[in-house]
């Protein structure tokens, strides 16, 4: 029982991950003894954060656009020529777009979509093999998507496609279970709810108030984002798959 939360000497993939939840979720898989490749569009901005928590263990930066088809294969290429098997597929990049009803345009939902939801599934898809190959039924693969409060009640930012492309995530989290569980891969899925980041940023000016808001009276940490990851990845969650995690200190269930 004492191993149960170890993921020492896996690999793990985690897309968006310069910043905000994705950079919480990979300096916790690291600090856990994880390889851990990260990803994003800014190169610069990728190779800091993989700088700063290649002193905490061992991070890879491997810049990518994953809103383009090619890209996100390229990416995939890239991973299965240095990997034979990965462990943990974190689904982390996305973006938000926000727009009243009477002006919200159609490359803000088809934009937000692509990102969100189609580029989760494909790069899932194109990396099938090697989480197959890492995976027993004793300890499985693990994909987790990162969905969001908004995903689940109504949200009053009106970001129309970001809070359906959220709704979206959480239901092919629960098809992709079902559909990968002969193979002894696990895909859950967390719903955070206010975490500091560039998304969340224009918010954080009302910070006191939105703790409020919260039946835990405080916004997210780094160490909430990735003890919930930690523990998705870990022989501890091995029979839990095709659920939604939600981290949001009770926000969803109180409104």
């Amino acid at each position: 029982m004492k191993s149960l939360f170890n993921l020492a000497g896996k690999v793990a993939v985690v897309t968006g991950g310069s910043r905000g939840i994705g950079a919480m979720i990979a300096q916790g898989l690291v600090e856990n003894g994880v390889r851990t490749y990260i990803t994003a569009r800014r190169a610069e901005e990728l190779q800091a954060t993989a700088d700063e928590l290649s002193k905490l263990g061992e991070c890879i930066a491997i810049p990518s656009n994953l809103a383009d088809v090619d890209g996100l294969q390229g990416f995939a290429n890239e991973l299965k020529a240095r990997e034979s098997k990965i462990d943990i597929l974190v689904n982390n990049a996305g973006a938000s777009w926000g727009a009243s009803i009477d002006e919200f345009p159609e490359n803000g939902w088809d934009k937000i979509m692509d990102l969100n939801v189609k580029s989760l599934f494909f790069l899932t898809q194109a990396l099938l093999e090697p989480l197959r190959a890492a995976a027993s039924q004793e300890d499985p693969s693990r994909v987790i998507n990162i969905g969001s409060i908004n995903g689940l009640s109504y949200a009053a930012l009106q970001n129309y496609s970001y809070s359906a492309s959220k709704a979206a995530v959480h239901h092919l989290t629960r098809q992709l279970a079902v559909d990968l569980a002969p193979d002894n891969v696990n895909v859950n899925a967390i719903a955070p709810g206010f975490f500091p980041s560039k998304m969340t940023a224009h918010l954080l000016d009302h910070e006191e108030e939105m703790a409020k808001a919260i039946p835990r009276r405080r916004l997210g940490t780094p160490e909430d984002a990735a003890g919930s990851a930690i523990y998705l990845c870990s022989r501890a969650s091995a029979f839990v798959t095709g659920h939604v995690l939600v981290l949001d200190g009770g926000q969803d269930v109180a409104s």
